[in-house]
Formats: C-alpha cells, sequence, structure tokens
C-alpha cells in the first residue's frame, strides 16, 4: 500500500493519532481525591548574627500541602537561646504574632563567633531544642557595577552588580549570601544562595581563594540595575548542617519541569525532647554577617571588561 505523506506525517500515522485522540476523551471522568490533612506540626524560622540590635524567632505552625493561606502563628511558647557560658536570653512574643523578640539592653549584643548556642522551646506540653555555632566570615571588599546590554540584541543597558570577599584559608567555610535591593530583600525562589569556600560544593579546592565569579555576579536581578539604585550584600556565616539544608530546600522549592523529582521532607535541626511526640520543621541557626552597601552611581561603576 502507498504511504501518502500529508505535513510530513503519513496517513496512517494521522488515523493512529485520531483513533488516540478518540480513546482518550471517552475515558474522561472526574475523580474526586480526598485529601486529608495530617497533625500540624510546629515550625522554627530562627537565624540570629551577631549585629547589633533586637532578634527574632518567628514560630508558626504547618498547614495542608494546597492551603494557600499564610501559615497561622504559634502562640503560647516559651522561648530561650542560652550559650554555653549559661548566658540565658529570653525571646518575648510582644505582639502576639508568633514573633518571638530578644531586645538587647544598652550596649549589649548578641552573639560571638566560636560559641554554641541552645534553642530551647516549649510549646503544647513539648520541649524542642537545637544547637548551632557561630562561624567566623571574612569581610567584603568591595561593590562595584559595569555597565553591560540587556540581551546582545538589545541597545537597552543596565548594571551588572559585582562583590569581591576572599575565603578564609585553612578550613572549610559556608555562607549564605544576601542581597537587597533599594532595601528589599531579594527572595525569589532562586534567590537562595549558599557557597562551599567561596565556590560551588564538590567543585576545585578553593580554600583562602578570592570567591569564584558566578558567586560574585549572584547577587545580580534579571533585568539589571539602574542608575542610582542601592544594593546591599549581606555575607552570613552558617554551619554545614544549615548548608546542606539550604541546598536541599533550594531543590525542592525549584523541583520542577521534565526531570522532577518526587516532593521529599526537607531535614531539620529542631527536635523534640520527647522521641515519640511530635516533630517540627525548620531550622535553627546562628551567625556572624558582615555586609556592604553601594548605589549604581559614577563612584562605584567600573569600566566594562569587554
Amino acid at each position: 500500500m502507498k504511504n501518502t505523506q500529508l505535513c510530513g506525517f503519513s496517513i496512517i500515522h494521522i488515523l493512529l493519532l485520531g483513533l488516540l485522540a478518540l480513546g482518550l476523551a471517552s475515558c474522561e471522568q472526574a475523580i474526586d481525591i480526598n485529601l486529608t490533612t495530617g497533625p500540624t506540626q510546629l515550625a522554627v524560622d530562627g537565624w540570629l548574627t551577631d549585629q547589633p540590635g533586637p532578634q527574632t524567632i518567628k514560630l508558626t505552625r504547618t498547614t495542608g500541602y494546597f492551603d494557600a493561606a499564610q501559615p497561622p502563628a504559634a502562640l503560647g511558647a516559651t522561648v530561650i537561646v542560652a550559650d554555653e557560658d549559661s548566658v540565658i536570653h529570653e525571646f518575648v512574643d510582644v505582639k502576639g504574632n508568633g514573633n518571638y523578640v530578644w531586645t538587647p539592653k544598652n550596649g549589649e549584643k548578641f552573639g560571638k563567633i566560636g560559641k554554641r548556642y541552645l534553642l530551647g522551646i516549649r510549646y503544647e506540653g513539648q520541649e524542642y531544642y537545637a544547637i548551632s555555632q557561630m562561624q567566623s566570615v571574612p569581610p567584603i571588599d568591595s561593590l562595584v557595577f559595569r555597565e553591560e546590554k540587556l540581551n546582545p540584541f538589545s541597545n537597552e543597558t543596565g548594571f551588572r552588580a559585582e562583590f569581591y570577599a576572599t575565603d578564609l584559608a585553612g578550613q572549610p567555610d559556608y555562607y549564605w549570601i544576601k542581597t537587597y535591593h533599594n532595601g528589599k530583600l531579594l527572595d525569589g525562589t532562586r534567590d537562595f544562595v549558599v557557597s562551599y569556600n567561596g565556590s560551588f560544593n564538590g567543585s576545585a579546592d578553593t580554600d583562602g581563594l578570592l570567591f569564584i565569579r558566578p558567586i560574585r555576579w549572584s547577587i545580580n536581578i534579571s533585568d539589571l540595575y539602574r542608575r542610582n539604585d542601592s544594593v546591599r550584600v549581606e555575607l552570613l556565616s552558617i554551619t554545614p548542617d544549615a548548608f546542606y539544608f539550604f541546598l536541599q530546600l533550594s531543590t525542592q522549592i525549584n523541583n520542577g519541569g521534565l526531570f522532577a523529582t518526587p516532593p521529599a521532607n526537607v531535614p531539620t535541626n529542631i527536635q523534640n525532647r520527647n522521641p515519640d511526640g511530635p516533630k517540627a520543621v525548620g531550622f535553627f541557626g546562628v551567625s556572624a554577617l558582615r555586609s556592604i552597601s553601594a548605589k549604581v552611581e559614577d563612584a562605584n561603576i567600573r569600566p566594562s571588561e569587554e
């Protein structure tokens, strides 16, 4: 039989596709799936730094996977953070919104590099705890801008930002980079930037070297900065478990497309003293923080490297 072609497809292929479409249409049936919601869990967002001013630990309760509402605040908890010298900091939810705040007295500051800190939470008859250590962090040497085209086919230009910092030599170091554009934190799903020794995990040995360019450029926005924009970069020290927490968190929130993997729980360092009691989610960490701010103005603009 002659295999007639139509728009590059044989008539046999077109007939088979038509039969398949009819079969799929005849199989359409609405199916109601009853997705039961499991028990809620305590969620901890506790990142404390050595910077002056109040420190906050946010407590909420988890909600169902398809619940788009804001998680409810976990109220009525007792929250303390103690260092290894038994100095206790009490965090109080003054506004009744789940934000438990420690306010320093005059001249007081939280956190010392090298010390370990214990978080303790008593909530609904359960006692939770976590431990973190404040690691060292290098200074950020400079923050500069270079004018570039928005894309190779455009005459419109903007400015790409680049910061410079050098990894601390002699030991593994883990960092979290946060960026603020005109005072607003870049908090999109792809704005979690962490680094191992100023590079990527598992890359070449970069101990003690200048942060690699992809990390230095990670502070940019998609459409580039404009003149008079302000940019603030924060470099925070984190522990190895915090580093891997962020990596897995980023994997889950960016999980999609053809090669998506099944959703999985992100590990936590929050433990219940009762191993048979309800679990908690989230993370507690303490960080040394160094920052730099700059505006896109002539004093901070460098010649293009092209």
